[in-house]
């Protein structure tokens, strides 16, 4: 007996062979294919499932693909940050292909024609896998874009005479390939199933996000990102009936497909949205069930956010329909449900792409209908609205409202530029200010970019409550009741052309204003050619070209008789052409108004130097989000390094170290002492959320906080049954939410800005106190501070008048502290300011903390 149980347990622990699963186990015996179309494993070398396939390897074959078979064309769309092309399959009949552009145009005619036409094709856009490390999808790809290929029979004939599909293989390039290279190099000839082996376990940063370590899944409707961007406007360039969106989750579920908990969608999304999403899921139901695999329905998972790759297309017409499998995090894993296998995962995501395909099917007329009623009755719905549409102001940043207008012009947004001046209420838009009428095609996207709801029928959320575009650049916007005394111009806003200035000849010094978006950058570049600046502490007036001038706090002085670089003056001519910000001749060092050009408010400037703690610890996105921060907005190249090295680094080298969100309780006594000494000699220190809190642990910071711990305890669970404990749980935290902070307009960190008003996203319940000594305040909440987004009544009290940043010297240095992340998800242009500020002119605090 004892002999049978050791060979039982030597069976048990013997490593896995590595076993190919051939296109047999994925496709069924009646599915017949062209043998003159190349499998897979014909091109990769391998079948699928055995490896991960490489980005460049998926490429390949795709292309491969579309040279052999008349159903197929292939177009590059755009490119990811690395350089890696984005492809679109358009999939059809030969016949239709031939005529591809007309049918197009065909199916776009329908979205306003009031007459029901259902002869041309259904339109059916699959995505895979923009998460990088769930893999599953765009390996499945690989045998969804060979079956449409090659299939013989009536089933695919169907499915090419009746459907365009528009086939995405990989929304996540760079992602993709990160996971890739780390699942290969940790798999073995004979596999580990064990989830602690490392091949299940990534690295920071993993492959679920893009090149900056941004979640690709929440910039459909930011559109920061280069794949967005050429994704989404081939999104309208189609305009889809179906959007599928293949992820994975946890190794120890099962399959989700939606529709997800009811009372998560979005309150703009059409209740028929819902229904067809529940057509289609019989499909899915019933091809998995032929399979005996596990899977579930209508829980977890919500709706609402209109960011997402399943979410945006239920705002645009589109039924959008999120899968997830359980990932297998490599090729094979023990699980809670038995040893799960890459195969069976790449299995399940090709068996729900062909039951999409037959819903599509045998739907088409509903799905038509549908989608064409949702645009044609737009404008009845505007016309129940109270008001006619949103005015927003422009701003003295002319650069940054520019940014705001290319996101709504992305999404096919009409606005207007307002040609006179409009009052709402006790503020009057000026002439170049827009207008955004509700009365068009895109009606409900409209109202859920400017939208400003806090309650909602449910309001447990899987991701962000608000999300308030205009907030988010800090613009001031308003609904107009009445279009009474609108004037705006007959054609919708175009992309400006670029300003051309003038020519500098040498004259005293130059300034410009820190007013405009490309400011910082442009100080930068001139730094980084060893121009010497000032920054004006206090505002002054002075003479330029025989004209008087008023310049702010904040302005950028560049004085002649400071220079050292003998082409000082070509440079500067050549920064106000590249960035486009208008640079003013100074006469004369004496000024009419204020401080003088040699004042001791006159602060000299220095070029930043940027260490960015990062690694293990870290949160991946806030790292990810102000390195694109730096680099794309700043032209800075920060140094990137892992929380483990920081004790072993020449801090000397740096000007300024920036802590995200993240755990830093394991850094080492050495750095900690290294920071301490480094601020002292004249360093300047900015941490947000967690890391904000490290400060303040350390003594670095003079400033008391609120834990999440205290946040969550004034919430009242006396007598609470077990079953409301995702309730509560949804109550205490703050998913993402928009909330008014007040700044003082005359500290160093709020240069740049006109409104005392900024509105901050805050997705975390950690607070700062407002500090009792004086002049350490940037800004803090407002008395009543929510504007966007729900949060409990409790959290918004103890939110209210508490601080946002606190900054103050530490010795020769600079300590600056945020509650909350300034660049999230590098959309937030208007409280990005202050850590751009902290970068320019944190070293120019003058109060010590206590």
């Amino acid at each position: 007996m004892r002999l049978v149980l050791l060979c039982l347990a030597m069976v048990i622990y013997l490593p896995l062979t590595v076993v190919a699963k051939p296109l047999s186990y994925y496709f069924s015996e009646d599915v017949q294919f062209d043998p003159t179309i190349p499998t897979p494993s014909d091109v990769l070398g391998y079948e699928v499932g055995q490896w991960h396939v490489r980005h460049d390897q998926l490429v390949q074959y795709m292309r491969v693909l579309a040279d052999k078979s008349d159903r197929v064309d292939i177009k590059t769309i755009g490119y990811s940050h690395e350089q890696r092309p984005l492809l679109l399959l358009t999939i059809t009949a030969p016949d239709k292909l031939q005529r591809i552009e007309q049918i197009r145009a065909q199916h776009l005619a329908r979205l306003s024609s009031s007459e029901v036409k259902t002869e041309t094709p259904a339109v059916a856009w699959m995505g895979y896998s923009v998460h990088g490390n769930e893999p599953s999808g765009s390996n499945a790809a690989l045998l969804v874009a060979y079956y449409l290929a090659a299939a013989q029979g009536d089933a695919v004939q169907a499915l090419l005479n009746n459907t365009i599909v528009l086939l995405d293989p990989s929304l996540n390039p760079d992602g993709l390939a990160r996971f890739a290279q780390w699942a290969n190099s940790n798999r073995g000839m004979n596999l580990s199933a064990d989830p602690q082996h490392r091949e299940h376990v990534e690295a920071w940063p993993s492959g679920r996000t893009n090149h900056y370590m941004f979640d690709l899944n929440r910039d459909w409707l930011l559109l920061q990102h280069p794949e967005s961007q050429a994704r989404v406007a081939q999104f309208h360039h189609w305009k889809p009936n179906v959007l599928t969106d293949f992820h994975e989750m946890g190794s120890n579920s099962s399959y989700f497909f939606q529709p997800g908990i009811a009372s998560r969608t979005h309150p703009l999304t059409p209740k028929m949205n819902v229904t067809l999403t529940e057509i289609l899921a019989t499909f899915h139901a019933k091809s998995l069930d032929k399979d005996k695999q596990l899977y579930f329905t209508q829980e977890s998972f919500d709706d609402f956010y209109y960011g997402k790759g399943s979410t945006y297309p239920d705002a645009n017409g589109a039924i959008g329909i999120l899968f997830e499998q359980a990932s297998s995090r490599g090729h094979v894993q023990d699980t809670v449900n038995g040893r799960l296998s890459f195969s069976q995962t790449i299995k399940n995501q090709l068996t729900t792409s062909l039951s999409t395909f037959e819903g599509v099917i045998k739907n088409k007329a509903k799905l038509q209908a549908y989608q064409q009623q949702f645009y044609t009755g737009a404008s009845a719905l505007a016309e129940k609205e109270k008001f006619e549409g949103y005015v927003v102001a422009a701003g003295h940043d002319k650069q940054k409202f520019a940014q705001f207008l290319s996101v709504l012009s992305q999404h096919q947004i009409e606005v207007f530029e307002l040609t006179k001046e409009y009052k709402v209420g006790k503020y009057q838009y000026q002439k170049g200010d827009i207008y955004v009428p509700l009365s068009q095609s895109q009606y409900r996207l409209i109202k859920a970019i400017f939208s400003e709801q806090q309650s909602f029928q449910d309001n447990t959320f899987y991701d962000v409550s608000g999300w308030t575009l205009a907030h988010a650049f800090n613009l001031q916007f308003a609904q107009a009741a009445s279009t009474w005394g609108l004037k705006v111009a007959d054609e919708p806003w175009r992309s400006p052309v670029k300003e051309q200035f003038s020519k500098l000849s040498e004259t005293y010094a130059y300034g410009f204003s820190w007013q405009a978006w490309n400011a910082p950058k442009m100080l930068n570049y001139l730094l980084s050619h060893d121009i010497e600046a000032r920054v004006a502490m206090k505002s002054f007036t002075a003479e330029t070209a025989g004209l008087q001038h008023d310049f702010s706090a904040g302005s950028i002085i560049v004085p002649a008789g400071l220079q050292r670089n003998a082409q000082w003056l070509s440079v500067l001519n050549n920064a106000q052409s590249k960035f486009a910000v208008k640079v003013h001749p100074i006469d004369t060092g004496l000024t009419s108004k204020g401080i003088d050009l040699g004042s001791r408010n006159m602060r000299a400037l220095s070029l930043p130097k940027v260490l960015l703690v990062g690694g293990q610890g870290s949160s991946q996105y806030e790292v990810g989000e102000v390195w694109y921060h730096l680099d794309k907005h700043l032209g800075i190249a920060p140094t990137l390094i892992e929380q483990h090295r920081l004790g072993k680094v020449d801090l000397a080298r740096y000007s300024h170290v920036i802590l995200t969100d993240g755990r830093f309780n394991k850094l080492s006594d050495r750095a900690k002492v290294a920071l301490t000494g480094w601020v002292n000699k004249g360093g300047v220190i900015w941490g947000h959320k967690r890391g904000a809190k490290w400060l303040m642990d350390s003594q670095l910071l003079n400033a008391q906080s609120i834990t999440r711990k205290e946040m969550a305890e004034q919430f009242n669970t006396e007598g609470l049954q077990y079953g409301t404990r995702d309730a509560l749980a949804a109550k205490q935290r703050i998913a993402g939410a928009i909330f008014a902070t007040e700044l003082d307009l005359s500290h160093p960190l709020s240069f740049g800005f006109q409104r005392r008003l900024l509105p901050m996203f805050k997705n975390s319940t950690w607070l700062l106190k407002t500090p009792e000594q004086p002049f350490l305040l940037v800004n803090k909440y407002t008395k009543d501070p929510l504007l966007s987004g729900y949060a409990a009544n409790e959290n918004v009290a103890k939110i209210s008048e508490s601080a946002a940043v606190v900054a103050h010297r530490y010795g020769q240095g600079s300590v600056i502290a945020s509650s909350d992340n300034p660049v999230f998800r590098g959309y937030w242009y208007g409280s990005s300011r202050l850590l751009t500020n902290a970068l320019f002119f944190g070293h120019t605090l003058s109060v010590q903390g206590r």
